[in-house]
């Protein structure tokens, strides 16, 4: 069986300049990505899909292939994760290669773990589902939320479930962020399959306050 691990990587970030490729103790973030792809083993070809030379040569650097290059319609603000993904697999089918697994390794997840990355691989494998990732459960009952009317007065957003006993409340996750394996021939959007990680190996980055967060839970999760 033949398995592709495809990191999106687009030039383009507005909250954090160059975010792809800026250090992250010490090496681009997106150096993470392609390691933990190459020593897991299990991928024949890792490719980082991208409309930058820049990425582009920092990822070769890094032992990441960039057999083409990111088109315009899936290089803007607005491009769906599984278009990228369409677009990738189908310029692969002009090349005469197709995969059984392949799995869409986020750049900005520098505390992806091996462990993680090859349970969801085996989930996938011994499963029905048509793709698979990590999530994260909130740390606080989403049934509690609150909403903020325009003169700062605060109401439950449900009422009902607020009364509860929080032992009471049906726990809810979120994405990870960090990867996502899919059958070859399916895509992410059906049969959604999941497995729960650990709050601290998750850090969503969207500002620079969130950057020194991750390096942080980095330390804490890997530092010998």
């Amino acid at each position: 069986m033949a398995n592709l691990a495809i990191i999106p990587a687009r030039g383009g970030s507005k909250r954090i300049p160059k975010k792809n490729i800026k250090k992250f103790l010490g090496k681009p973030i997106i150096a993470y990505s392609i390691e933990v792809a190459k020593d897991i083993g299990l991928f024949d070809e890792i490719m980082v899909s991208t409309d930058s030379r820049e990425i582009a040569d920092i990822s070769r650097n890094y032992g990441a292939q960039i057999p083409f290059f990111r088109t315009k319609e899936t290089a803007n603000d607005f491009a769906p994760l599984n278009e990228v993904v369409k677009e990738v697999l189908e310029k692969y089918h002009q090349q005469g290669k197709s995969f059984d697994f392949v799995c869409l390794i986020l750049p900005t997840a520098p505390l992806i773990s091996s462990t993680n990355l090859e349970k969801g691989y085996r989930l996938l494998k011994s499963s029905k589902f048509d793709s698979v990732r990590p999530i994260v459960r909130f740390g606080f009952p989403i049934q509690r939320a609150f909403k903020l009317d325009k003169a700062n007065q605060v109401k439950p957003i449900n009422p009902y479930d607020f009364m509860k006993r929080s032992q009471d409340l049906e726990p809810a996750y979120h994405d990870s962020g960090q990867f996502y394996w899919f059958r070859g021939d399916k895509d992410l959007s059906t049969n959604k399959g999941a497995f729960e990680i650990s709050e601290i190996e998750v850090q969503d980055i969207d500002n620079e306050i969130d950057w020194k967060l991750a390096e942080l839970k980095h330390n804490l999760l890997f530092k010998k």
